[in-house]
């Protein structure tokens, strides 16, 4: 029997994404654990430390996002400001005026504009020259696959008209070769991210402090890092030992073709390294490797089956070979890891599974829970092999609704037939898929309410279209709230958390609404008002 209670929530609704109990009217919190709910729970009210009451709004678990980049997300909150930018116009006046704030920097850098703001999603270095003619520029888009150069840059990084595309990258070049100012893909931007300045530890230490707040603000009390390097890893835990780790955080090395083998045991040396470290072992984790397997559609590198409607010649760039990729997975998975797949076109996302199946094959059953991110394009006959392999779909569902990209960019590239085959969020659920939700963050907003609110609409914050893109790829805002939260547990092997269940974890979050009783759009603009992580207080909005 319980006896006390540190923190009560009661007079709301209790969304618990527990099956066996979707919804209570209370929750008790005693020592960082679920100790009772309903009624039990209001008892223990009167001799609680704190009573939180809820006053018709809802708690629910801490929302935990599958797939997102804080550090890099928080070094780019630093620098020039391109999210939210809707013309060329305004990107150019944005990196104007943060030049002339910042004559002192060698170098402008940036990252988060929308391809969409650009016509075509290609930039010419001549419009950058234009405002800042003095130093070299170079900005990421929001994909982080592409980025746009000034002419020093190229001239910087020694990108010609004779400079040949890498192997895992393009040089877009105007009609004579000269290189227009945009470059795609890993392997071209890599050309330019060899001269870039170092971002330096302490740099990286305050990005990293920006975005915990960030993430406390938006009610995430767990991610998973979806790309890093040890020398990342090494900030994470730099912050984890001065108490600045305001969400439990899991990282994924990235494995790139042709050097993963030299890498895995530096990969293996830092898990280790975390988990022999009492000060961060509890907070920060490094037990997944991240594949790139492909690019994205927009800028038409994501791997499709067959070519692409406006570039019939090309199926996109994979990055990896198959058979190669399928080896690494194998590798990686044989040294205790979880492996995490990028996966954008049918054709990546089959190259994922078979990865995911010659592991299995090769390696034996374990409990492994691998992971294909992002699932844009699903070919149907694939969609019953993640069920089949144990293969979570990790979506953003921010990204699944009629925005500039996707009209502008997307499906014009994709056609009619493969348009009505992305997220398919609902058909995998149906088909018994695993599902877990995450934001890619800073490619798109971190806050959970807003992927919501498209999740269960398939609509813009406009409304439009009437009745949702691809409505039968909704989902019921119960089942939106258990991938965010119990679906993203599973995936980080987190299964004691994600349900406000007695016996779990206390990560609540309190939002300013009730969100299970509303319809459509609302949903985005509602407020996290409050967040406990293992039961101590992260966030309480003023």
């Amino acid at each position: 029997m319980v006896s006390g209670a540190d923190v009560v929530f009661l007079g709301g609704t209790v969304v618990t994404a527990d099956p066996a109990r979707p919804v209570a009217s209370a929750l008790a919190v005693a020592a960082g654990e679920i100790v009772a709910l309903d009624d039990a729970a209001a008892a223990l009210a009167g001799g609680a430390a704190e009573v939180v009451e809820l006053a018709g709004r809802c708690a629910l678990p801490g929302f935990r996002d599958g797939h997102i980049h804080p550090l890099w997300g928080g070094v780019e909150l630093t620098q020039v400001p391109l999210v939210g930018a809707t013309s060329l116009d305004e990107l150019l006046a944005r990196v104007k005026a943060y030049a002339e704030a910042n004559p002192e920097l060698a170098w402008i850098v940036g990252g988060g504009y929308p391809a969409s703001a650009l016509p075509g999603g290609v930039g010419l270095a001549e419009w950058l020259d234009s405002v800042v003619p003095d130093r070299p520029v170079a900005l990421e888009a929001n994909d982080h696959h592409t980025m746009w150069v000034s002419s020093r840059a190229l001239e910087a990084a020694g990108i010609t008209a004779g400079t040949p595309d890498p192997p895992l990258g393009r040089i877009l070049r105007h009609p004579d070769g000269r290189p227009v100012g945009t470059l795609v893909e890993w392997g071209a931007l890599d050309l330019v991210h060899a001269v870039l300045p170092p971002v330096g530890a302490a740099e990286r230490l305050r990005g990293l402090q920006l975005a915990m707040a960030e993430l406390a603000q938006s009610g995430i009390t767990w991610v998973q890092e979806a790309a890093a390097t040890p020398g990342d890893v090494a900030v994470y835990a730099e912050l984890a030992r001065r108490g600045g780790l305001t969400s439990g955080v899991n990282a994924a090395f990235r494995m790139a073709p042709g050097r993963w083998r030299g890498d895995l045991d530096a990969f293996v040396a830092c898990r280790r390294d975390l988990e022999a470290d009492p000060a961060v072992r509890d907070v920060l984790g490094a037990r997944t490797v991240k594949f790139f397997v492909d690019g994205v559609i927009e800028m038409g590198t994501g791997a499709l089956l067959e070519p692409y409607d406006d570039e019939p010649h090309g199926c996109g760039l994979p990055n990896w070979a198959p058979e190669e990729l399928a080896e690494a997975a194998r590798a990686a998975d044989a040294a205790g890891f979880q492996v995490h797949l990028h996966a954008i076109g049918d054709g990546g996302v089959r190259m994922a599974l078979d990865a995911v199946e010659h592991t299995a094959r090769e390696n034996g059953p374990r409990d492994r829970r691998p992971v294909i991110a992002h699932t844009q394009v699903v070919d149907p006959a694939d969609r019953p092999r993640f069920a089949a392999l144990g293969a979570i779909a990790n979506f953003e569902p921010l990204w699944a609704c009629l925005d500039d990209t996707m009209v502008d960019l997307t499906m014009p590239r994709l056609g009619p037939r493969r348009s009505a085959l992305q997220y398919p969020i609902g058909s995998l659920l149906r088909a018994g898929a695993r599902v877990s939700f995450g934001s890619d963050w800073p490619v798109t907003s971190m806050r959970p309410v807003e992927a919501l609110a498209v999740a269960v609409t398939r609509q813009t914050p406009a409304g439009e279209p009437a009745g949702g893109w691809l409505p039968e790829e909704r989902v019921p805002i119960h089942q939106a709230i258990a991938a965010y939260t119990a679906g993203t547990a599973y995936q980080g092997y987190d299964d004691d958390a994600g349900r406000l269940a007695v016996g779990c974890r206390a990560d609540v979050c309190v939002l300013g609404a009730d969100i299970t009783t509303m319809t459509g759009q609302d949903v985005a603009d509602v407020a996290v008002d409050g967040v406990w992580v293992s039961g101590r207080e992260v966030h309480r909005r003023a």
